[in-house]
């Protein structure tokens, strides 16, 4: 499957905003967006006037990469998300919040979600009870996300959850950090999510 292997700080200055694709580093001084917070390249510091078409591009690559998500998958949860009852732009925000890499990410056990989606493959992380290796796998409300025993003293693992002690968790999450284990309370809203992200302008770049 492709993937990107560049320097995802680039990514950050491309969308003209923190992504947090690199945990905590992206809170330290070593931040490349808080560095250079323009867009990379040869003319990254030139000011132009974005177009609409631009912002509504920039707005799904933005999406796109914060979930890690390439951009075949990405128009099929646009499709799943249309064709859902209610508003589609919440609903796809929805969908990409309830992937289990995110989820693995959310309750602490990784630092970023590209390293949640690390776990979730190598056969790290159980869902009521089963093992799970599908990062695209869909969690529903009620469901229980664990650590397998045998991983319990992964030292990236247990320096994610110190490190999420300390930020706290999100409130549709249940998360007992001593068990290596949470509940999924519910799917969040998108009020809830704390992302700087305006759907809307997603669903305008695929009704055109």
């Amino acid at each position: 499957m492709a993937r990107y292997l560049g320097p995802v700080c680039k990514q950050c200055r491309r969308e003209g905003a923190k992504l947090f694709l690199k945990g905590e580093r992206c809170l330290s001084d070593k931040c490349a967006f808080d560095r250079r917070p323009y867009a990379p390249g040869q003319h990254g510091q030139r000011r132009s006037k974005a177009s609409e078409y631009s912002r509504h591009l920039r707005e799904k690559q933005k999406v796109r990469r914060i979930y890690g998500i390439l951009e075949k998958q990405f128009s099929l949860y646009f499709d799943k998300a249309d064709a859902a009852k209610g508003v589609t732009g919440d609903n796809l925000l929805r969908l990409l919040e309830s992937r289990l890499d995110n989820i693995v990410y959310r309750m602490g056990f990784a630092n970023t979600r590209k390293a949640g989606r690390q776990l979730v493959r190598h056969n790290h992380v159980l869902i009521n009870g089963k093992k799970v290796n599908i990062p695209s796998y869909l969690v529903k409300a009620g469901d229980e996300i664990s650590i397998r025993e045998r991983s319990l003293k992964i030292g990236v693992i247990q320096g994610a959850l110190e490190s999420k002690e300390r930020t706290g968790w999100d409130p549709w999450l249940e998360v007992d950090a001593k068990k290596f284990k949470g509940v999924v309370k519910e799917i969040p809203q998108v009020q809830d999510l704390q992302l700087s992200i305006e759907p809307q302008l997603i669903v305008e770049f695929y009704s055109k």
